[in-house]
């Protein structure tokens, strides 16, 4: 092997040592100081617009992505008892609609959702055995899949007092006598403030919570 080549190679050996130790030199400090985790989304407070009554719209006066204040009006039933005003519950911005004027609804029929999107917060699944490392107040990192330029301010406003499967529909079964032990989650509510209009409530986020 000649003299240059067995440079070029210890040369590449070392990079890839120094490599490995920077890299695992990042990962126990990730370890060491956050509870990360990718199972997280974006929520808002969402509030329905329902019919108060049975009848006939008799007019629909807002549109899915505009702007509406508390107590806007949103539609005019026609019903066997006069005209009834529907109107919004909170601010925010209209998400769905889902009847049209002239469409029969029934009483308590849903008509519309609307999301405050001003306070738009995460709800992060983390693992039960990472909850003994953060606490109400700790900062946190938020990256959404809609806006992967910006790292998003959040800090932890509320830890779930049960963990998410306890409100599953289909509980768990070992009728066969076999157990096999299944990490839960519970949900942690993180509040963020330097926002944009690209993040919108349902889409997928990464958080990075500082431990405590």
């Amino acid at each position: 092997m000649s003299r240059g080549r067995l440079i070029l190679m210890n040369f590449i050996g070392i990079i890839v040592v120094l490599a490995l130790i920077i890299g695992g030199g990042y990962y126990y400090i990730q370890k060491s100081n956050y509870v990360s985790t990718d199972n997280a989304k974006v929520s808002g407070d969402l509030y329905t617009v329902v019919a108060p009554a049975a009848g006939k719209v008799a007019s629909w006066n807002v549109e899915e992505g505009i702007d509406v204040s508390k107590d806007d009006e949103v539609a005019k039933i026609q019903s066997e008892d006069g005209e009834k005003t529907v109107t919004v519950p909170e601010d925010g911005k209209i998400i769905k609609t889902q009847v049209k004027e002239n469409q029969m609804v029934q009483a308590g029929q849903q008509i519309a959702s609307e999301v405050d999107m001003n306070n738009l917060f995460i709800i992060a699944n983390i693992k039960e055995d990472k909850l003994k490392d953060i606490e109400a107040g700790d900062d946190v990192d938020v990256t959404v899949d809609g806006d992967t330029k910006t790292t998003i301010d959040g800090k932890v406003e509320e830890i779930g007092y049960a963990t998410n499967s306890i409100f599953s529909l289909m509980p768990s079964s070992n009728s066969d006598g076999n157990y096999t032990k299944v990490s839960q989650t519970v949900p942690v509510k993180i509040s963020i403030s330097n926002y944009s209009e690209n993040v919108l409530p349902g889409m997928n986020a990464e958080v990075k919570i500082s431990k405590n």
